[in-house]
């Protein structure tokens, strides 16, 4: 029976991973393209694919599709596209952004002595203080989350305060909040998720990414501007994807065990915090020690951390991360122990 079940998960999600893949293979290949004549783009293209993950762990996507992803359940819809069609959506807003910044680099280049010098301050110092200001009130909810977790143990579970705190996550995701009552199959969250890439986190990330390619090299092809932004879609696409069908399996559990739900919330939420610190942190450091002329080995060091370097960095706490709660999760038992308190 679960070798049954586990089949036809992989069927119902099969189409929307092979769409992830096409992304993924255009975006890698194009990469590819332009690495030949400028091997550094590689570097980029990892920062570029590694803050596309991080951006699916924002509170307004998980609340998002969270929010989709019980919808339908309770429909008895299939709710495991909801995240490659809400990926969709704002990737839509990254491509055009970036066709627009293509069009625009021949009068950018002109200029670019200054556009790189105080675009670059700008947008480091800018895009830092929002993930730092992300992390604060995520880790609030990871707070929250822990609470209620906690409360599992001594039979106090509140179902409805649960899906309060779950509602109440990301700005976004409550002012339009209204639109969700349109929405009856997995594609309908498509304009959805386009007007969540009008919202400011995305284009400052992928004006980093620009203004990092700028920095690069002298000249910025129209191909390298849109590898960029691709892999972006490609990082966030995969992880939205992922997050609803896991989603859909943790709505399903939780019909008898809701400490599955909670649990999996907490972990995400953790990633979200800890992936947007060690991005807003560095970026801001950077921005200080270049603006106050500091100096010593610690500032030193900071200098010269590298944007490629933290790709690997993030992928390596992504990995931890969800190891670790996995382990976690099975050596203690928590299915089987506290699922009882409910």
């Amino acid at each position: 029976m679960r070798k049954k079940g586990r089949t036809k998960v992989l069927k119902k999600c099969f189409p929307y991973y092979t769409g992830s893949f096409i992304l993924h293979a255009i975006g890698i290949s194009l990469l590819l393209l332009v690495a030949k004549s400028n091997p550094v783009m590689l570097g980029l293209g990892l920062v570029a694919y590694t803050l596309g993950l991080r951006h699916a762990f924002d509170a307004d996507h998980i609340a998002a599709i969270d929010n989709v992803v019980r919808k339908l359940t309770q429909q008895k819809k299939n709710p495991m596209g909801v995240g490659f069609y809400f990926s969709l959506g704002h990737s839509s807003v990254v491509l055009l952004m970036a066709v627009g910044l293509a069009l625009s680099v021949r009068w950018a280049q002109h200029h670019l002595p200054l556009f790189e010098h105080v675009g670059g301050f700008i947008g480091a110092t800018v895009s830092g203080s929002f993930l730092i200001v992300i992390a604060v009130i995520n880790l609030f909810i990871v707070v929250d989350l822990q609470k209620v977790f906690r409360r599992l143990k001594k039979h106090e579970f509140d179902q409805e305060q649960f899906e309060q705190l779950l509602e109440s996550r990301g700005f976004l995701s409550r002012a339009f909040k209204p639109l969700f009552a349109f929405i009856n199959q997995s594609w309908h969250v498509f304009p959805l998720g386009f007007l969540f890439g009008l919202g400011f986190d995305t284009a400052t990330e992928i004006s980093l990414l620009a203004l990092s390619a700028e920095s690069a090299r002298t000249h910025m092809s129209f191909a390298a501007i849109l590898a960029l932004p691709l892999l972006f879609a490609a990082g966030m696409n995969v992880m939205d994807t992922t997050d609803s069908v896991m989603m859909t399996r943790a709505y399903h559990w939780a019909l008898d065990t809701p400490v599955r739900k909670v649990y999996y919330n907490l972990t995400v939420t953790t990633v979200s915090v800890m992936a947007a610190l060690m991005i807003g942190v560095v970026e801001l450091a950077q921005v200080a020690g270049e603006l106050f002329q500091l100096k010593g080995s610690f500032w030193n060091w900071v200098q010269r951390i590298d944007l490629n370097w933290m790709g690997y960095g993030l992928i390596i706490l992504f990995i931890t991360v969800w190891a670790v709660a996995y382990l976690i999760w099975k050596f203690l038992r928590i299915d089987q122990r506290w699922s009882k308190a409910i």
